[in-house]
């Protein structure tokens, strides 16, 4: 167990640690936010639109101009929560899965929504693959039907599916991996070049319940977040496997012999530095270097829960949501509870890679 980041405060000095933390003083709140919590963000990896699902039934967009503001462009309904969104590689359409156990197809050219995939149970993650031995996209959804299916979207019915342990709770994909996470801690990996098999199942290394997995980049492999505060770096490649680790984040200081130990809800990889971002319950977010296992900047809390984060397409903006996750239960609600995203300008300081050391000769 490694810990890097979460006992900072108390080892590092007073102007490390100055140095380490960020300032959310300049972040803007992206205008009318949605009336519920928020379940998911996206950016389009063609343009400056950000995608926002929420538990009030809708996906918004928005466009995102060069000062920070924000004009809602279009919206559509579930008949449910919405859970999850996802951009097409081009840009033109967004999917979004939900709790009324559809996917719907928004076109951005018709202003349209259909519904484009169903499963028995609510949808939680939804994704788009390349499909295999052809230029165009594949659909991807996972639900709590403990299905993943996929589908060509010319077509109503799906053309694949993978039966999973449990319900799916997370999925990542990254140019030809995809990971998925379910219940009772099971991880699938799966290679997409043959997309209905998969290739290797394993336990979570976290012990935890998971609760979101981001593939890195390069596809070597992926991090994983649980409800325990803790994060783990996992490679695909056996041969890579002394590389792995895993990482204490998001918990209080301890308080004589207890520590208030809070969910991981959210894993971000900057699309050119390779860092990622952590975001959890405790309504901190964090950057991090996996390959010289050091925290590159922490931020103080934002006065609510993040369930939600995503970088643009070019890692100049880093969007956060912040809205009650339920990680308290009914209790911890209140009609006062923020209901926002956020919109933070990334200085390149904050997710750049350090320059390793030099050792002396």
């Amino acid at each position: 167990m490694s810990l890097f980041g979460g006992g900072a405060a108390a080892t590092n000095t007073s102007t490390a640690t100055a140095q380490a933390l960020g300032d959310t003083s300049n972040d803007i709140p992206l205008q009318s936010p949605p009336e519920d919590s928020i379940s998911d963000v996206a950016f389009s990896p063609q343009s400056e639109h950000l995608a926002v699902s929420s538990w009030d039934k809708k996906v918004r967009i928005y466009e995102i101009a060069a000062d920070g503001n924000s004009a809602g462009k279009a919206m559509y309904e579930h008949d449910a929560p919405v859970l999850s969104c996802v951009w097409s590689k081009d840009g033109t359409k967004l999917v979004s899965g939900g709790a009324d156990k559809q996917a719907k197809l928004f076109d951005i050219s018709t202003g349209q929504s259909t519904q484009v995939a169903a499963h028995e149970q609510p949808i939680k993650c939804v994704r788009f693959i390349q499909a295999p031995n052809t230029a165009g996209e594949m659909l991807v959804t996972g639900s709590w039907d403990k299905k993943l299916k996929y589908w060509d979207l010319r077509t109503p019915n799906p053309v694949g599916t993978l039966d999973m342990q449990e319900r799916v709770y997370t999925l990542d994909v990254s140019q030809g991996l995809m990971v998925i996470g379910t219940a009772e801690r099971y991880i699938n990996i799966v290679n997409l070049g043959n997309p209905t098999v998969l290739f290797k199942t394993m336990q979570s290394p976290l012990k935890w319940q998971t609760r979101v997995i981001s593939c890195f980049p390069d596809a070597t492999g992926f991090a994983v977040g649980s409800i325990e505060g803790r994060c783990a770096i996992q490679y695909v490649d056996e041969k890579n496997s002394g590389m792995n680790f895993s990482f204490k984040c998001h918990r209080d200081p301890p308080s004589g012999s207890t520590t208030n130990v809070y969910s991981v809800n959210a894993i971000s990889f900057h699309p050119t530095f390779g860092t990622f971002s952590t975001a959890g319950s405790d309504g901190t977010f964090h950057f991090w270097d996996k390959d010289a296992k050091h925290r590159l900047k922490g931020f103080p809390t934002v006065g609510g829960t993040i369930p939600a984060t995503a970088f643009n397409r070019n890692g100049t903006i880093f969007a956060y949501a912040v809205s009650y996750d339920w990680s308290k239960g009914h209790a911890g609600n209140s009609p006062q509870y923020p209901n926002k995203v956020m919109l933070h300008p990334i200085k390149e300081d904050e997710a750049k890679p350090r320059p390793a050391a030099k050792k002396p000769r």
